[in-house]
């Protein structure tokens, strides 16, 4: 039942109710329960931290698993490329010319590509209408070129690295 009771100039609601139950209670604090709290807190600690460290030895099972696959992978993806490098010697040979080759025409594009950056910074930080052209321009361009020159050095001879996989 809501009732409207006058306090000086100003008219607040009340509402007439049973007194609540207090939020808090009292809990008797005693050494002996602390105790036993606190050997089975210790307890669940322990076996959380067993939990854990299980699950973390697990993990790294199963990462070593993944290193060694992918090590693997690697491995025999190493012994193919040297078993084409020795079956296509010339070929080999003309990929790391047409590496070296693709690689000076990227330098001149580079130099192209940070010219047109710095002429036209300005407006590539206010419009990004004339970002996105840049970008449109120059990046699928700059993305092939790039998968190209990667493709022809892994297929050329490593002068860098041992030419007989391990």
């Amino acid at each position: 039942m809501l009732s409207f009771v006058e306090k000086g100039n100003y008219g607040s609601m009340s509402q007439s109710h049973p007194p609540a139950t207090p939020i808090f209670s009292q809990v008797d604090v005693t050494a002996g329960s602390t105790t036993e709290v606190s050997n089975s807190s210790h307890l669940e600690h322990s076996e959380l931290l067993r939990e854990i460290l299980a699950s973390q030895d697990r993990t790294n099972e199963i990462l070593e698993e993944l290193v060694s696959v992918m090590a693997a992978n690697q491995k025999q993806r190493a012994q193919e490329l040297y078993q084409w490098r020795k079956a296509n010697p010339r070929l080999s040979k003309s990929c790391n010319e047409a590496a070296e080759a693709l690689s000076r025409v990227q330098i001149e594009y580079l130099e192209r590509m940070t010219d047109e950056i710095n002429d036209n910074a300005e407006g590539m930080i206010d419009g990004e209408f004339v970002f996105n052209e840049f970008v449109d321009r120059f990046g699928p361009r700059m993305a092939h070129l790039n998968g190209v020159i990667q493709v022809l050095a892994q297929l050329s001879p490593n002068t860098n690295s041992p030419t007989t996989p391990s």
